[in-house]
């Protein structure tokens, strides 16, 4: 045994044994086929989710890292090589680019004879699937195994990024958007449900804030990939921008396979469908073969039990897909996600031209688009930290519409450049600190995995609307102030701050009235009503349920 293993001084609490036993004939995650789950120290059980958080991180962080470039690049395309002086940044949620104040849009605009408003409309095209798809995705991720669902659409988005390298007519360009939307619909939702089945919701915002951040961070290396593909103008016959997206669509596809069929291991290479220790890709931890029985089962217990007395639902049925699309809180907190996305797409979208508008040099222009996001990292993985330590999520949520408002406040604002710079520190840090709370937020509230998984899939689709909109709200001819792109933003945020406070002051009266009924149960000694069954198929809904503030 590895002496990793023998300092974990694995042993059984006579507590832990018999919960189990009150539940033997419910299997949750595979429980059944496992040891009894061990009590852990606080030490030894970060330690565990260290070991998780090695395996799992890595490789999700970098099929979300090629998602986003994959998609910018469509917009890197169409500037003209010669023009190109910015970096071009995306999330999931919307593509950035940095060009010079005036450069015209040539290149694959050119090439393809796009007039008119055909390039919004192929723009447009991406963002439609991928909102509308996010939700059937999330349903078919558990059928398909992760370690098969989330690598296969990476390949598929990857074939059609490459085949977008050799496009030439306006429908083709539209049909390749339409199908990458389709595609990568499933990317984000998919990951944070999947992080959601791993991790207990008190540690499942710094996963995703690391989830989020890393890929943030590494995309500032797509622009300096892209600018470095562009010199191959004219290599093959073909222009520098379908260069870009046919090597970028191959890494995505190599990407995928690597993921899909696992590690190289003495230059042979293996697939173990029935065991992941040698897959790159992990699907649940009942199966985690990088992790050992006794690992397992405790993973498997802290989730079973970590909003319910009697473990959560598993099952899909169609009456989950109606108690997710008619739960009250999934459309409140779609409008919160919507506060926070708009500004996060938005002020990124137009951080570029308030920079420019400073006449500094190319070079100086560059650097200073880089300290806002490094800031908002920095603030982000505090916020995450803090969060998930507090058990709290409002608080955090709050304070990033807060610096929100603040930092827009200062831009509508006639003051000089360098104020109009320290407050877009505000606002991207905000934004992007206040994302992954909110996510983590409506994942902590809703109990039963297929309920969680399409509740999660409508709040981040429909949500995402909103950035697509933020992201055509700043005109030209509003420079230097924005006044209307600024307004819409902060009439996001002040929606935010409507739709937050009554989300906390409506989880503290269900919560309350929850904590009364169970005291007055407990003092006249009645047993309770419900039986585990009851229990499980009430999930959030259930008197023993208490929702996260």
């Amino acid at each position: 045994m590895p002496q990793s293993e023998k300092e974990m001084h694995w042993h059984n609490e006579k507590t832990l044994v018999e919960l189990q036993e009150t539940t033997t004939t419910y299997d949750f995650g595979g429980d059944s086929t496992l040891p009894p789950p061990p009590r852990l120290t606080e030490k030894q059980e970060k330690k565990l989710y260290r070991k998780i958080d090695a395996r799992l991180m890595p490789i999700l962080a970098l099929l979300y890292l090629l998602s986003f470039i994959d998609r910018g690049k469509f917009l890197f395309g169409v500037l003209s090589v010669h023009n190109i002086i910015f970096l071009v940044k995306a999330t999931s949620a919307c593509a950035y680019v940095y060009e010079q104040g005036n450069a015209k849009l040539q290149g694959l605009v050119t090439q393809l004879g796009l007039t008119g408003n055909q390039y919004n409309i192929a723009l447009t095209m991406y963002s439609i699937p991928y909102c509308i798809f996010e939700c059937p995705a999330n349903l078919v991720l558990k059928k398909f195994k992760p370690s098969r669902w989330l690598p296969g659409i990476t390949i598929l988005w990857g074939v059609v990024v490459t085949l977008m390298g050799i496009v030439r007519t306006f429908p083709q360009l539209v049909g390749v958007r339409i199908c990458l939307g389709v595609a990568e619909a499933g990317l984000f939702p998919g990951v944070i449900y999947y992080l959601s089945i791993w991790y207990p919701r008190y540690k499942l915002q710094y996963r995703i804030g690391l989830f989020f951040g890393a890929a943030s961070v590494a995309g500032a290396l797509s622009g300096l990939l892209a600018f470095g593909i562009s010199h191959m103008n004219g290599v093959g016959g073909l222009q520098g921008w379908s260069w870009i997206f046919i090597l970028e669509g191959i890494l995505t596809v190599l990407a995928g396979i690597l993921a899909l069929l696992g590690e190289l291991k003495d230059f042979e290479l293996y697939v173990r469908m029935d065991d992941d220790s040698l897959l790159v890709m992990v699907d649940f931890p009942a199966t985690a073969g990088f992790l050992t029985p006794e690992e397992r089962s405790y993973v498997i217990w802290k989730k079973k039990y970590d909003n319910s007395s009697v473990g959560e639902e598993e099952h899909f049925e169609m009456r989950h897909f109606w108690a997710a699309a008619g739960d009250w809180q999934v459309w409140l907190h779609i409008l919160i996600f919507m506060s926070v996305i708009a500004p996060l797409n938005g002020i990124t979208l137009f951080l570029p031209s308030i920079i420019n508008s400073f006449g500094y040099s190319t070079p100086i222009s560059q650097l200073l688009t880089v300290p806002p996001f490094v800031f908002a990292t920095i603030v982000l993985y505090i916020f995450a930290y803090l969060s998930d330590k507090m058990k709290m999520r409002s608080p955090f949520v709050l304070a990033g519409l807060v610096m929100c408002a603040f930092g827009f406040a200062i831009n509508i604002s006639n003051v000089p450049h360098g104020v109009k710079y320290f407050g877009t520190f505000f606002v991207v840090a905000g934004s992007y600190s206040a994302f992954p709370g909110v996510v983590a937020w409506l994942g902590n509230n809703l109990a039963g995995q297929y309920k969680r998984g399409i509740g999660m899939a409508l709040h981040i689709g429909i949500g995402n609307f909103s950035g697509a909109f933020a992201s055509n709200i700043y005109r030209s001819r509003d420079a230097p102030r924005y006044i209307v792109g600024h307004g819409i933003e902060l009439m996001f945020v002040g929606i935010g701050f409507i739709c937050v406070p009554i989300a906390i002051l409506s989880y503290i009266r269900i919560n309350n009235k929850r904590d009364a009924l169970e005291k007055a149960r407990e003092g006249s000694g009645e047993p309770s009503k419900f039986t585990a069954a009851d229990l499980r198929r009430l999930g959030d809904r259930a008197p023993d349920f208490r929702y996260t503030l």
